[in-house]
């Protein structure tokens, strides 16, 4: 049997003016058909464990376009018609095939277009048929929509936020939409809308538990999958939140009854769920209160994960305020004060106004006395599947001691190589501040005395009651406390 597969990943912050450009895709790199072999350790490896699984089965893969930009603003419209219809004209030139696996995110955004994912499926199905199943892996900060559910046979979603699962998801996936072409299952799927905007970590009680009873029901009484979707808080689409889904072997009844169960014993855990978002002064007292040992300190709201500028100053400036030292913060995405660290060279020591530049949510920037410690014109860090690219990078220190690293690719904090890799040691700091909202967890909880999440007025609000939403509907929790009863009356 052949195998038609393909990947395209990116996540839109609706809130965020700047637009995903061609410049936002090419820096992670486009594969056109190659990935699976050029990029194994990176992106590719999505289609890499794919093609594995595959061939190990004795089949066939025909690998078309492999993208992934950081997240942002809207897609531009022709940089979205142009990898969509490469993705189109090669499984046209592959056809005839006997199942068709999309790697996608489900929160991609485009001008003009709500629901990208939905759109590329649906122009999918028109090629290949009602005949040959078509199975799509979606990140679990998706819009799970009407059309996406329509389009495809089987879709899953990551499980662990951070998303170490992917590769695995993916795998699965194949199994499910395999055993479709052979006949040997016929996947229904239920879904259930929570009804709940919000963030949900899976690396701490009671969401840890829930992921491993989700999982439970998985290969028995005829339960191929179970997936939720925890939605995107800032894209501002009409089919946004969090949704439960299930995926059975031709028991529509029983998807719709497990679907609703565990959905409400999801609502049931949201006040428990809740992720534990402190004000800057807060956290800030609490790292000055330690005895010993090394805070980690997320700054959630300038996450260039979820479409963040990744330049806010509102921590770095409480800090020197506050004479904190003995600190690291990074990554900072400021090109033009790179520029000059580059052109100054290392050992040079002098005034630099740093951040501040992308707008509101930046905050003002920062005028700074700083010593350039280290410029490496090729920077990278450990990702989620590889290395992640970070491009021509700084450490600087500021004459308080508070060490610095800037990125000229725009990303959020996964490895401690991010700043050791500059020379920056962590273990012996005070305080280490990672512009990140959660995939930082896994390299940076080793080396934590204590991990605290901290809220500032950057792009990504965490006060989701209030999130100025104007084309979603408002009927969701928390800024209701109980959309469900509002929705049946």
């Amino acid at each position: 049997m052949k195998f038609f597969v393909a990947q395209l990943l990116t996540e839109t912050n609706t809130f965020t003016s700047a637009p995903t450009g061609w410049a936002g895709y090419e820096e992670y790199g486009i594969f056109y058909g190659d990935a699976s072999a050029r990029d194994p350790q990176g992106f590719g490896a999505y289609l890499a464990g794919v093609r594995a699984a595959i061939e190990g089965d004795g089949h066939e893969m025909s690998e078309s376009l492999c993208a992934f930009a950081q997240p942002y603003g809207r897609t531009v419209a022709e940089v979205y018609d142009q990898l969509s219809a490469r993705i189109l004209q090669d499984l046209e030139q592959a056809l005839p095939v006997d199942g068709v696996i999309l790697l996608l995110h489900g929160a991609m955004v485009a001008e003009g277009l709500d629901d990208c994912e939905g759109d590329l499926q649906r122009r999918v199905r028109e090629l290949v048929g009602s005949d040959v199943p078509v199975g799509v892996e979606l990140d679990l900060h998706c819009h799970f929509t009407q059309e996406m559910q329509r389009t495809a046979d089987v879709t899953i979603a990551y499980k662990e936020y951070p998303h170490t699962d992917a590769v695995a998801r993916a795998r699965e996936l194949y199994s499910i939409v395999r055993d479709t072409a052979l006949g040997k299952v016929r996947p229904t799927t239920a879904v259930f809308d929570c009804r709940m905007v919000g963030v949900w970590h899976t690396t701490r009680e009671p969401m840890s538990g829930f992921v491993r009873h989700m999982q439970s029901f998985e290969g028995r009484d005829g339960v191929l999958s179970v997936s939720l979707g925890h939605g995107f808080p800032w894209g501002d689409v009409p089919e946004s939140g969090a949704k439960l889904w299930v995926v059975t072997d031709n028991d529509p009844a029983g998807a719709q009854a497990l679907a609703e169960r565990l959905g409400r014993e999801f609502w049931d855990l949201r006040e428990a769920t809740r992720p534990p978002v402190v004000e800057v002064d807060v956290a800030l007292d609490s790292v000055l209160a330690m005895r010993q040992g090394t805070a980690v300190l997320a700054d959630v709201a300038d996450n260039a994960g979820g479409g963040a500028p990744g330049d806010s100053t509102f921590i770095l400036r409480r800090m020197l305020e506050r004479g904190i030292g003995n600190a690291a913060v990074g990554m900072f995405w400021d090109l033009g004060a790179i520029h000059i660290c580059r052109e100054a060279g290392v050992g040079a020591v002098m005034d630099l106004r740093l951040g501040g530049k992308c707008g509101p949510a930046s905050g003002d920037p920062l005028d700074l006395r700083v010593t350039v410690k280290q410029v490496l014109p090729v920077h990278s860090q450990v990702g989620l599947t590889g290395r992640e690219p970070l491009s021509c990078s700084v450490w600087l220190r500021t004459s308080g001691g508070i060490d610095i690293a800037l990125a000229s690719v725009r990303s959020q904090v996964f490895g401690r190589d991010a700043f050791t890799g500059l020379g920056i040691t962590l273990e012996d700091k005070r305080l280490v501040v990672v512009k990140s909202m959660q995939h930082f967890h896994a390299q940076f909880a080793p080396i934590a005395a204590q991990v605290l999440y901290v809220s500032t007025p950057g792009a990504l609000r965490h006060d989701f009651e209030s999130i100025p939403y104007t084309v979603r509907d408002l009927n969701y929790w928390p800024r209701k406390p109980d959309p469900h009863a509002t929705s049946a009356a």
